[in-house]
């Protein structure tokens, strides 16, 4: 048994004062407000639940800032998908497991307790499957087991080049799968997280220029129950090509042919109309949002204020891990939209509420719900995510309640986070994982290797 005891904490029904708190096999198991604290008990000034990061391409992290240098013509996010083509195509099972690691660390460090690694860097080199078809999944479990971050594996169904079921490009061959090969893929990687604790499994259909309706249809029955993310709208010339091939644009598509419901998650889902945000919002899915990659990669800016007032649900995910923090992505999620309406303290939600306030609680939500996690946030029966921010923090001192996750979230660069527990057991200390030296060092061997 864990006893930890907090001065102040975030709860799901409000700031409470001395919070007492137990945790026994990496779940809550009693809150108590309003006690002081025990012989024996933890003691923190604040507490608020750990996010999930609902997206991720782990290997990505390994190749941030290689895409800066300007092309010969414009560039796009489509310029940028060859560097990483390229970049994948080097990477070994170790490389992976090496820069994962360093990935999830870092995640922790910044206040991710769970991610959903949306995974699809599937084969060797020249495109055959490993003798085991989920190595590369169990290198993204054995990265997940080192850290200590909970793990939603969602590994992808890539077949084709473009919409129509166009044939792949040799850029692409390591993630491409038949329904049959992605059947023994899901089976497997089953297999490979089965023994890591809280760990869930869901399918990614990548997009629909990769998967033809009829493999749609006939990959989905393999989540067995677990979550569906698809991306999906992320770029106009996406939306041009889509309408194209099929007279709807790809989020119009999606809810006019596909079972979309509160187990989806379509990421990115940018360029999306008014009618579409609308039905969107009325499914129940989990619009995926990654402001920073989406800012990195030029795709536009999604029409969050218009989803949220629908009664739409969002999570935040880390994509590219250009950059890697929940303060960051929650930042750039607002500033996104202040710089679309040019006004202030858009997603609030109404006069008198704390952004900051408003875009945690979204993000806990819909996270937890894009990942099937039941139960969130410090609440008896949740996975014991935690995490403790330092009150002597330049912009947190002096700060209670709601004005504390505001000073977090709009007025730090590093520095504000100090503790963080997943499933129970402290990772991260004094803002440092206990793996930060070692995994660094591994990941600097490693991309050092793949850039000689």
């Amino acid at each position: 048994m864990t006893r930890l005891h907090f001065t102040s904490a975030l709860l799901p029904q409000g700031w409470a004062d001395d919070v007492r708190l137990e945790v026994a096999d990496g779940t809550i198991v009693s809150v108590i407000p309003g006690t002081p604290p025990e012989s024996g008990d933890e003691r923190h000034a604040l507490a608020v639940p750990g996010i999930a990061s609902l997206h991720s391409h782990a290997f990505q992290r390994g190749m941030a800032g290689l895409a800066e240098t300007r092309g010969d013509s414009a560039d796009t996010f489509w310029t940028w998908r060859d560097t990483m083509y390229r970049f994948a195509l080097d990477m070994t099972p170790d490389d992976v497991a090496s820069v994962a690691t360093l990935l999830y660390t870092e995640m922790l460090e910044q206040g991710f307790t769970r991610v959903g690694e949306f995974h699809y860097l599937h084969h060797d080199h020249d495109g055959r499957p490993y003798s085991d078809i989920a190595e590369m999944a169990t290198r993204i479990a054995q990265a997940a087991t080192a850290s200590g971050i909970g793990l939603t594996l969602l590994p992808s169904f890539y077949a084709h080049g473009s919409f129509g079921g166009a044939p792949p490009h040799a850029g692409q061959r390591r993630f491409i799968c038949s329904v049959d090969q992605f059947a023994k893929l899901m089976a497997a990687s089953r297999k490979a997280i089965r023994k890591l604790p809280g760990a869930n499994i869901g399918i990614a259909p990548h997009s629909l220029r990769a998967v033809a309706p009829g493999e749609l249809t006939s990959i989905i029955p393999l989540a067995e129950g677990g979550p569906v993310h698809i991306h999906a709208a992320e770029q106009t010339r996406e939306v041009e090509d889509c309408l194209a091939w099929s007279g709807q644009r790809p989020v119009e598509w999606l809810l006019g042919h596909a079972p979309v419901d509160q187990r989806w998650c379509l990421i990115h889902a940018t360029h999306t109309t008014s009618a579409e945000v609308t039905a969107f919002a009325e499914t129940g899915a989990v619009a995926g949002l990654c402001p920073i990659t989406e800012g990195s990669l030029g795709d536009g800016i999604f029409p969050a204020r218009e989803f949220v007032t629908a009664g739409g649900k969002f999570g935040v995910g880390t994509d590219s891990n250009v950059i890697v923090g929940v303060a960051d992505e929650l930042r750039q999620l607002e500033y996104g939209q202040r710089l679309k309406h040019r006004e202030r303290n858009v997603l609030s939600g109404g006069a008198g509420i704390s952004t900051g306030r408003a875009l945690l609680d979204g993000a806990l939500a819909g996270g937890a719900q894009a990942l099937a996690q039941p139960i969130s946030g410090l609440a008896v029966g949740a996975r014991a995510d935690i995490v403790t921010l330092d009150t002597n923090h330049p912009s947190l001192a002096g700060r209670r309640g709601d004005a504390v996750l505001d000073g977090w979230i709009f007025g730090t660069q590093a520095g504000a986070i100090d503790c963080v527990w997943a499933s129970g057991e402290k990772l991260v200390e004094g803002g440092r994982h206990r793996l930060r030296d070692k995994a660094r060092e591994n990941f600097a061997t490693t991309v050092r290797r793949l850039l000689a």
